[in-house]
């Protein structure tokens, strides 16, 4: 555990920038020391704990394994605080399914299913507002945003713990039925569908601080 926390987001492609705004706001408040757009295996190696933003996941992928920190990717998300958002807790995850032709490399770490554009077209975006325990037992609801999102359509490991489930009827598959799950954690990992980053509640990324500082 460390007391303060040098945070990196990946930067190859996707909604990095808005991760390292709301960070920001957050510098005062939450022992954020430094935060650091991650594009290179130096930067990399600098950090405490990272956030892998929402965006394309193939050409995150494709981008990280050009540049050369692919494998530096997954050695990292094994042990250190690692936060994937919709393209990231795809990348995150051990199983995808309804991939592009020929699938896509993966991360490898997460042990659930991640169905790729769960919810549709880019039409097909959504907000909704539910409470979640895990920010705070009388916490005001969350307003979720999904945008070409994906879902949890399995746990594969009984240490992953379930965070927001969302109501029957969200969703394409009979999964929706019960609720697709679109938050869950497992030991140092959080794999999240929406986008956080794109509401003005910056409560999910102070739930992901405390987590890496181990007090979550």
């Amino acid at each position: 555990m460390v007391n303060t926390l040098r945070i990196g987001v990946l930067a190859l492609q996707g909604a990095f920038i808005e991760h390292i705004h709301v960070l920001d706001t957050l510098r005062s408040t939450e022992h954020i020391s430094e935060i650091i757009e991650v594009r290179t295996k130096a930067e990399l190696d600098r950090i405490d704990a990272l956030i892998i933003p929402g965006g394309e996941s193939t050409s995150i992928a494709l981008i990280a394994e050009r540049c050369g920190i692919l494998d530096d990717l997954r050695a990292f998300v094994q042990t250190k605080p690692t936060w994937g958002t919709c393209a990231g807790l795809i990348l995150l995850a051990k199983n995808a399914i309804h991939t592009k032709k020929g699938g896509q490399k993966l991360l490898d770490a997460l042990p659930v299913t991640v169905s790729r554009n769960q919810f549709g077209r880019q039409v097909d975006s959504f907000t909704i507002k539910l409470a979640t325990p895990c920010l705070g037992a009388d916490a005001a609801p969350f307003n979720y945003v999904f945008i070409r999102a994906p879902a949890i359509v399995s746990i594969d490991d009984p240490e992953v713990e379930p965070l927001v489930q969302l109501p029957p009827g969200h969703g394409q598959t009979e999964a929706s039925e019960n609720g697709l799950l679109v938050a869950v954690k497992y030991r140092n990992m959080l794999g999240t569908s929406f986008h956080p980053e794109l509401t003005n509640d910056s409560r999910w990324h102070q739930y992901f601080v405390r987590m890496a500082l181990g007090t979550a």
